[in-house]
């Protein structure tokens, strides 16, 4: 019976990935399998969180800067970074330094830091009370003299009358200081709590209603797709744009212009187009023209008239004789 052979070589599999590693002894980074192969990070987040852990302290991480850096938008960029804080490998906080410039700090954590559900602040343990020790019992009074009684000083020719000890009064025991109480925290915010969210301002809405106007305004919403396809609205969203895009034309903004301001520099990805179409329409909305100042009416001119004595052009509200003629005929009269 043969021995099997136990250090025979593994055969490669017949499909999918095979790994030929070499051991690396300088500049390397371990980067832990629940975020290379995390099942809710995108392959740009998971890429990005990799590519901040390999980074040494102090590095830039902004999002222009990563931009500059890699082929990816400054849009898709934030996405990631919003990935990562949302998952707990990034952690960004705003602080203002004592010149009062503000600047944002970074931490990037290579274990994944739910801000939802924070570790346990340690409690503080009180300190030990040490009792405090009780004095020693005073001796007992030396018994009082009778009053008759009197001692005398050998040295001195008078007796000095003896004067009784009072006795020294019990010490009482003093009660042990309270321990100091920590202070209570601060309550955090519950998990499901956020930071109030400020009402986003109406839709514009014209001054008059035309018809017509009305009209134009969401035929150009309805032709949006054909010059940029991610612009495609339903029925419910033109009817509810229809308005801000009539207040534009009201405003005397061409339907060209109009067009060119909603389909400009769009961001990648763009997900609700409606809601960026509503955010422009009311920020970017122009002011009124001035109204053009009333124009002064031209002096009225007299008709040129021909002269009935010298046949010469002058200007007179009808025929006759021009100003010469006029001043020889009256030296003639």
């Amino acid at each position: 019976m043969d021995t099997p052979q136990i250090s025979a070589p593994r055969r490669a599999p017949s499909s999918g990935v095979v790994h030929r590693n070499t051991r690396h002894t300088s500049r390397f980074t371990v980067v832990g399998n629940h975020l290379t192969q995390h099942g809710e990070l995108s392959l740009t987040a998971i890429g990005l969180a990799a590519h901040i852990q390999s980074l040494p302290a102090g590095a830039r991480i902004g999002i222009k800067f990563l931009a500059a850096r890699f082929p990816e938008s400054e849009a898709r960029i934030a996405v990631a970074l919003r990935e990562l804080e949302a998952h707990g490998y990034l952690k960004r906080t705003r602080e203002r330094l004592p010149s009062g410039r503000v600047v944002t700090r970074t931490v990037s954590c290579n274990q994944p830091v739910s801000d939802a559900c924070p570790a346990a602040a340690p409690k503080p343990h009180p300190r030990p009370v040490h009792p405090t020790p009780e004095p020693p019992p005073p001796p007992p009074p030396p018994p009082p003299l009778p009053a008759s009684t009197s001692v005398s000083v050998p040295a001195a020719p008078s007796a000095v009358p003896s004067v009784p000890v009072p006795a020294a009064p019990s010490a009482v025991p003093s009660a042990p200081a309270p321990a100091p109480t920590a202070p209570s925290p601060a309550p955090r915010p519950e998990a499901g709590e956020s930071a109030t969210v400020p009402p986003r301002p109406p839709l514009p809405r014209p001054q008059a209603h035309d018809l017509d106007r009305h009209r134009a305004a969401a035929g150009l919403l309805a032709d949006l797709r054909r010059h940029e396809p991610r612009l495609l609205l339903g029925e419910d969203d033109i009817r509810r744009l229809a308005p801000a895009v009539a207040a534009w034309l009201e405003r005397d903004a061409h339907p060209d212009a109009v067009r060119r301001t909603l389909v400009a520099d769009l961001p990648e990805p763009l997900t609700r187009p409606a809601g960026l179409l509503a955010h422009r329409l009311t920020t970017l909305l122009p002011p009124p023209l001035p109204t053009a100042p009333a124009q002064e009416a031209a002096p009225r001119r007299d008709p040129l008239q021909n002269c009935d004595g010298c046949d010469r052009a002058f200007r007179a509200p009808e025929p006759g004789h021009c100003r010469e003629c006029r001043s020889d005929l009256k030296k003639a009269a």
